[in-house]
C-alpha cells in the first residue's frame, strides 16, 4: 500500500492552505463537535478531513474527537460512547456522529432500536443500543440538533444494514442523518474522480475532502444551522 503521500489526491495542491475561505458561510462562529473514526480522522489524508476544512473555510469552531480502528459499540477505551464521555466542551451548536465502517468490518452486533428513551436501557455491546446511547448522552450534555452521518457507497451488506437501521433510530428520536451512503448522484464518479478521491474503497483523499465531502457536508450543515 502506497503512503498517503504518495497518492495524487493528495499533492501539494490539495493541502489546507488552498481550501479558500467562505467570508460569508452562514457556519461561521458557530461550534461543532465531530465524533468518529478514521473518515472523519483523515487517515489516508494526512489527517485531514473535510472537519478541518469546514473549520477553516467557514470559520467554524471544530472539536475532531476521531480515532481510527474504533467501533460505535462500547468494546474498549477507545470506542464512540468512551471518547464522548471524554470530551470537555460545555457548548455546542451541532453535534455530529460518523456512522463508523468499522461495525460492521468487525462484524459487531446490530442489535434492535429499543422501545424507551431511558439511557440504561440501551445495550451499547451492539450497533443500535451504542447510537441510541450516543443520541441520548449528546441531547443530555450540549442540548443542540444531533446529526449522524454516514460513509459514501462501498460494497458491505452489513453496513447497509447498518444504514437503514440508522434511518428507523432517526425516525424515533427526530435527529438528522445526512445520508452519502444512498445518495446515488453523491456516488456517482467517474473512474477518474474516483481514483482520485479515494485511497481505497472507504478512505477520502485530501482532494476527496475537498472537492467532494466537504461542499456536501456544507450544504447539509448551513441547512440545519443557517437560521440558528
Amino acid at each position: 500500500m502506497k503512503h498517503w503521500s504518495e497518492l495524487e489526491g493528495n499533492a501539494a495542491c490539495y493541502a489546507p492552505e488552498n481550501a479558500g475561505v467562505r467570508q460569508e458561510s452562514p457556519l461561521r462562529g458557530k461550534h461543532l463537535i465531530f465524533l468518529g473514526s478514521s473518515v472523519t480522522l483523515g487517515a489516508r489524508a494526512g489527517r485531514i478531513s473535510f472537519a478541518d476544512l469546514i473549520a477553516r473555510r467557514d470559520g467554524c469552531t471544530v472539536t475532531k474527537e476521531a480515532v481510527s480502528g474504533t467501533t460505535l459499540t462500547d468494546d474498549g477505551e477507545d470506542s464512540y460512547i468512551s471518547r464522548l464521555k471524554r470530551i470537555p466542551d460545555p457548548q455546542a451548536d451541532l453535534f455530529l456522529c460518523q456512522l463508523s465502517t468499522n461495525d460492521a468490518a468487525k462484524d459487531r452486533p446490530l442489535g434492535a432500536t429499543a422501545e424507551g428513551f431511558e439511557e440504561n436501557g440501551f445495550d451499547t455491546a451492539t450497533a443500535a443500543g451504542a447510537i441510541e446511547s450516543i443520541i441520548a448522552y449528546a441531547r443530555r450534555t450540549w442540548r443542540c440538533p444531533v446529526v449522524f452521518y454516514t460513509s459514501p457507497r462501498f460494497e458491505s451488506e452489513k453496513y447497509a444494514a447498518m444504514v437503514a437501521l440508522l434511518h428507523g433510530i432517526a425516525a424515533k428520536w427526530d435527529i438528522g442523518v445526512i445520508d452519502l451512503w444512498n445518495d446515488e448522484a453523491f456516488n456517482s464518479l467517474t473512474e477518474e474522480q474516483r481514483a482520485l478521491y479515494m485511497a481505497d474503497e472507504v478512505h477520502p483523499t485530501r482532494a476527496g475532502h475537498l472537492e467532494w465531502l466537504t461542499p456536501r457536508m456544507e450544504s447539509e450543515l448551513e441547512e440545519r444551522l443557517g437560521g440558528r
